[in-house]
């Protein structure tokens, strides 16, 4: 019999006598970081899975946007909270039919237009999904979205990846460099075939068209006009869903069109 007890074995202190699932330094390492890409992904979809997410109307816009801010900031905010209230009343969110919910306010989880967005769903008594994103200045989830609803990603992939897959459709209000991000990703995936059908809503014409001259695109041939037909103009909340309806986001019946961006990636 070996003189050392097997539980004072020098090995028991070191890394590679860890249980792989409870080292974290190995977790952490740059070797496991498909594994990270996929743990955090499936943490996200297990959790709407079971809460009986099926499809979501995706409001983006700006962080900096306060309900007494500067400007048209006011304007702006009280806007996407009334279409957080109007999209959760009238567009299924409140009606899980068979335990499956359709059409959930969702957003980046953040202060600004994603607050009251979210706002506007709990007015409504609805749920509301925030996908935050971990930050260097750290971004705190506001205090509107449900709490078994609210996430934190690491990577702006997985994140974005939850912010597609099951939107039925994309309202943007005016917002900064992070709101164009998002807003060009779904606009690519749209225009490339790889998203189906989802209406993309822009709400204040004034202020996106001053932003971008979309029709410079187009003039030096770098989108056909065709494309530029993805995009819709609001001005207000009342107009946005009501292009919405149009679309057929709209609940109609209790069997609703499976989301055209659920397809695999």
């Amino acid at each position: 019999m070996s003189k050392r007890s097997s539980r004072t074995h020098p090995s028991r202190d070191l890394p590679s006598y860890r249980l792989a699932m409870l080292d974290r330094d190995f977790l952490l390492s740059p070797a496991m970081r498909g594994v990270r890409l996929q743990v955090e992904c499936t943490k996200a979809d297990e959790a709407l899975r079971a809460a009986g997410i099926r499809s979501t109307i995706v409001v983006f816009g700006s962080a900096q946007v306060r309900e007494d801010g500067p400007g048209r900031h006011a304007t702006w905010y009280a806007q996407a909270r009334r279409f957080g209230r109007i999209a959760s009343e009238r567009g299924g969110a409140l009606r899980p039919v068979a335990g499956i919910r359709d059409n959930v306010i969702a957003t980046g989880g953040g202060p600004g237009i994603m607050e009251a967005a979210s706002r506007g769903a709990d007015d409504a008594g609805a749920p509301a999904i925030g996908f935050n994103i971990r930050l260097p200045a750290e971004q705190s989830p506001n205090r509107f979205t449900t709490r078994a609803l609210t996430f934190q990603f690491h990577y702006f992939a997985i994140r974005k990846l939850h912010l597609a897959m099951r939107a039925r459709a994309l309202v943007v209000f005016p917002g900064g460099f992070g709101t164009l991000d998002e807003l060009f990703e779904l606009l690519t995936l749209r225009q490339s075939g790889r998203m189906g059908a989802v209406p993309i809503v822009l709400v204040d014409e004034a202020y996106w068209r001053s932003l971008i001259r979309w029709e410079v695109l187009v003039a030096h041939g770098m989108v056909t006009p065709q494309d530029l037909e993805l995009l819709r103009f609001a001005e207000d909340a009342d107009s946005a869903w009501a292009l919405l309806e149009q679309a057929g986001v709209a609940l109609g019946t209790d069997h609703p069109q499976e989301p055209a961006a659920s397809r695999p990636a």
